[in-house]
């Protein structure tokens, strides 16, 4: 049972970072006019913003599942644990950065936004950067403590 839920966690793991991981490299807002701007955000919110917390969710809980049933294993709990705190600040983010902003952008008219909506914008992009990088932590960490005991203890 052990061995499907760690699956479970590292596919929908990666599916959550892959997706932000597509974002950052194909989505830098800071170049596009604000028409298009707005556009292909309210897409992205429209197509991402519940599936992707829901899949983090499900990433965190997973990985508190697999801290529960390694009670005699301290270095695969201590790794799954920091791996789902990398997650919960991910979240966290998601939460409280990124979801008002996209909140925000999805009443503008892409035709006729806010004149401060380059500020939006970067403070959005921070959040998601800063949400790339603490995903990409978790997600690492999970790999790390699934790669077989004789490769981790050969590694630095």
């Amino acid at each position: 049972m052990e061995v499907i839920i760690r699956f479970l966690n590292l596919l929908i793991a990666a599916l959550v970072v892959g997706s932000v991981f597509g974002i950052l490299v194909s989505f830098n807002p800071t170049s596009l006019p604000a028409a298009s701007y707005v556009e292909q955000h309210q897409q992205l919110v429209k197509g991402l913003n519940v599936l992707l917390p829901m899949l983090g969710a499900v990433t965190i809980l997973t990985s508190l599942w697999i801290v529960f049933l390694n009670k005699g294993n301290p270095s695969i709990r201590r790794l799954y644990l920091i791996a789902a705190i990398f997650f919960v600040l991910s979240g966290l983010l998601t939460r409280f950065g990124n979801q008002p902003i996209n909140d925000l952008v999805m009443t503008w008219n892409p035709t006729a936004p806010p004149s401060d909506w380059t500020e939006w914008r970067d403070k959005w992009w921070l959040y998601h950067k800063i949400r790339f990088f603490t995903s990409l932590i978790g997600l690492s960490l999970l790999i790390w403590a699934n790669l077989p005991t004789v490769i981790r203890q050969k590694m630095p």
